[in-house]
């Protein structure tokens, strides 16, 4: 409460915080806010737009397993384009193609299998970009000191326009509808959004050129073998990834199936507030970086409530109860996530004498694993069983295994701890 008094008090003291970090760093936080309004156009309406298309589920989980495939692929090209191409220019092709994607998407005639498979293999390239040097960027710009606050501002903002653009986005789709805007075409509507998307795009590629990046020196990031601390992590990035398949694919499908509209599903994801926002941020300014794996517990645990309510409920009101928790537990499981992530990638570097974009790399394919086995989880039920079994225990199932995840980081917290007092 002490915390939440001083930031009231002195709101500009916030802006000073922000403010006192080096350039570089304000520039990658600036050009990622910008970008954080792309996010969950991306995330949430590419799939309820395949779902209303193709009427589907499989087809949605079709198009991520596409997507996933396509990031791994690119986090490698990637890594051999940084010796040659300047990191800004490729951080910002990434956001570009996001909006490429979406264009191709909207653009085709019908929803054909290949068709799908193209546009969610582009627009996982596009990820591949963004992510390799958002996180190699992102790396370098910060000390252990420093994450907590920079994961906590960045979360704040992504849970903000997690809010914020569902809701408009829902609201416009659902007036397009009523009030019979573009001869009633919903499709429309969607092009629409995506030429306000690419537009976003285009000007947080301008401000990431704003700064001169240091070229990272990759002389090698291709290794098979690793420090055990590593190989924790990557255990940790495979529970990851198990969750995420679901995270990006589940809620359109339970919503568009269960709930409404599209303007339902803007609602259902904006219902949770700004208080969450708030209390991300003040956990990112205000938390030590031996208080992260509570954090993380605490996401675990939402996370886990929310499928259970899904599974147990499976209706309008579960599907309600699961998103807010999906609202939630993404970002608590980020802030406590992520800066453990670059603390190994701090010392195994050093210990096995790489460059950080190794682990970088290899991280991406623990995370493809855990996709992977998810989404090719949920199109056998879906196909083999059937979408309603799917849809109420595959979540729970993945909710159960992400339980899992709390005693591995804490074992990888304490090898940290252990290696920092050597």
């Amino acid at each position: 409460m002490n915390a939440v008094a001083v930031l009231l008090k002195k709101p500009t003291r916030e802006l000073d915080v922000f403010l006192a970090l080096p350039r570089p760093t304000r520039i990658l936080l600036i050009t990622n806010m910008i970008y954080a309004f792309v996010l969950p156009v991306i995330e949430i309406f590419v799939g309820a737009y395949i779902m209303r298309s193709s009427n589907d589920p499989a087809t949605v989980a079709r198009y991520q397993l596409a997507v996933y495939t396509g990031i791994p692929i690119t986090f490698l090209i990637n890594g051999f384009l940084l010796n040659h191409v300047n990191i800004s220019r490729l951080y910002s092709f990434g956001m570009l193609l996001s909006g490429l994607s979406m264009l191709m998407m909207m653009n085709l005639e019908s929803l054909t299998l290949s068709g799908v498979g193209i546009a969610g293999v582009l627009m996982g390239c596009s990820f591949g970009f963004f992510w390799a040097n958002r996180d190699f960027l992102a790396l370098n710009t910060t000390n252990d000191s420093t994450r907590n606050y920079y994961y906590g501002l960045e979360t704040f903002f992504y849970t903000i326009t997690g809010i914020v653009v569902p809701l408009a986005v829902g609201a416009f789709f659902a007036k397009t509808e009523s009030n019979g805007w573009f001869a009633g075409n919903i499709n429309t509507a969607y092009k629409m959004v995506t030429v306000g998307v690419f537009i976003l795009t285009i000007l947080s590629s301008i401000v990431i050129h704003r700064e001169q990046y240091k070229k990272p020196e990759l002389k090698g990031f291709l290794y098979f073998k690793f420090h055990s601390l590593w190989k924790k992590m990557l255990v940790l990035a495979g529970l990851k990834g198990l969750a995420q398949g679901y995270l990006v694919t589940a809620p359109a499908i339970l919503i568009m199936r269960l709930v409404g509209n599209e303007g339902s599903l803007g609602f259902v994801q904006g219902i949770s507030g700004i208080a969450t926002a708030i209390l991300l941020y003040l956990m990112g300014r205000t938390t030590k970086p031996s208080q992260r794996i509570y954090i993380f517990m605490i996401g675990i645990a939402i996370f886990l409530v929310g499928t259970l309510a899904n599974g147990i409920m499976y209706s309008a009101a579960g599907v309600i109860i699961f998103v807010l928790c999906k609202v939630l537990f993404a970002p608590f499981h980020d802030i406590g996530y992520f800066p453990t992530q670059m603390r190994v990638i701090d010392i195994v570097s050093k210990i096995e004498k790489r460059n950080e974009f190794t682990y970088i790399f290899n991280h991406e394919f623990g995370l493809y694993a855990g996709r992977f086995i998810g989404l090719v989880l949920f199109i056998v039920l879906a196909h083999d069983v059937s979408e309603e079994f799917a849809l109420k225990y595959a979540l729970i199932i993945i909710g159960l295994l992400q339980v899992a995840s709390i005693p591995v980081a804490k074992q990888v917290i304490s090898n940290l701890n252990e290696m920092e007092k050597q």
